[in-house]
């Protein structure tokens, strides 16, 4: 039996975690009962810089059970970095790793299946919506328009997929060759290249507290995908570029047709559309372009993505090491 680590990252989820943890226990006993995990098994919580009592809650929890440990981060860093502190504390305790976000609206019914999948031997699982009526009409648009525009700029995304999937050990270590700073695990994940599948479930209502992904955190996640791993808007500002260019050609051929003509028409109005029009364009071409160069900037600094204060991973295994025990 292999051992899973079940990663969960949270940012004020005090009002939630007990409940979290309930269901997530139940949902190790039941794996451990029918012999598809080992009896080791653990829940990491990663505490990213919340400003509530997370981390308190964190602390009494994993105290009273050998099975949960905590991992806090020094400072906020994002959703995306504290979940890819988790998988990567994880990885050296863990033969699988399901990630899954603190609020619990991803379904855990269909967790047995990704191990069961995970034993057909994919190393990566992706949980995947089957249904977004539970969404406002607003958030369902944008993700369809998110999903879409992310296969228009050439990006491997799963439709529909969010974090919560299961990977691999081997999955993980793999990730862990992608030293980016700019981290969107949904392009990421796919271009390991390991054999995958899909599970699919109907995400539930949140239970309590707020949502971290207002709509825009989503654009802001939408944009840090596009530039991440997709040059294809620069290709798009040239060929537009390009395409005024020949336009502003043809204006003035037929600017100096009619002025050779003797029809000159005043076209103050015209002309200075025409400018603002243009000097939109180039606003918007420096912007982008000005994007990622500092992507770039960013990605040369080779600052670290996450500060650990504190693992409780490594102190379990250092006292267990004293005992003789193994985690």
């Amino acid at each position: 039996m292999d051992k899973l680590a079940i990663v969960v990252p949270c940012y004020n989820e005090d009002t939630v975690l007990a409940s979290t943890n309930e269901q997530l226990f139940y949902v190790i006993d039941k794996m451990v009962a029918k012999g598809k995990i080992d009896p080791a098994s653990f829940i990491l919580y990663i505490d990213d810089g919340s400003k509530d009592d997370t981390w308190d809650t964190i602390k009494k929890i994993s105290e009273s059970s050998s099975h949960v440990f905590g991992l806090k981060l020094a400072g906020n860093v994002g959703h995306q970095n504290a979940l890819t502190a988790g998988m990567l504390a994880a990885k050296d305790f863990s033969d699988m790793m399901i990630s899954i976000d603190a609020d619990l609206q991803d379904d855990t019914d269909v967790i047995e299946e990704m191990i069961d999948k995970y034993y057909l031997g994919n190393d990566v699982v992706y949980g995947v919506r089957n249904d977004r009526s539970t969404d406002s009409f607003i958030k369902r648009t944008t993700a369809t328009v998110h999903y879409k525009l992310m296969k228009m700029m050439g990006i491997k995304t799963i439709t529909n997929h969010a974090d919560f999937r299961l990977m691999s050990k081997r999955a993980v270590a793999q990730f862990s060759n992608y030293r980016e700073t700019n981290i969107y695990l949904r392009g990421m994940i796919p271009l390991i290249g390991y054999k995958t599948d899909c599970v699919y479930y109907q995400r539930k209502m949140r239970s309590a507290g707020e949502s971290k992904y207002p709509f825009w955190k989503m654009l802001s996640l939408s944009f840090e995908g596009i530039t991440s791993f997709s040059i294809r808007p620069i290709s798009l500002v040239f060929v537009l570029g390009l395409f005024i260019v020949l336009c502003s050609i043809c204006a003035a051929m037929y600017a100096f047709a009619s002025y050779i003509m003797g029809r000159v028409v005043p076209g103050w109005t015209s002309t200075i559309l025409s400018i603002w029009f243009i000097g939109g364009v180039q606003l918007l071409s420096i912007g982008l372009i000005g994007t990622y160069v500092g992507k770039i900037y960013m990605e040369v600094k080779h600052r670290p993505r996450f500060n650990i204060e504190i693992n409780s991973l490594c102190q379990h295994k250092e006292t267990s090491h004293k005992d003789g025990d193994s985690i």
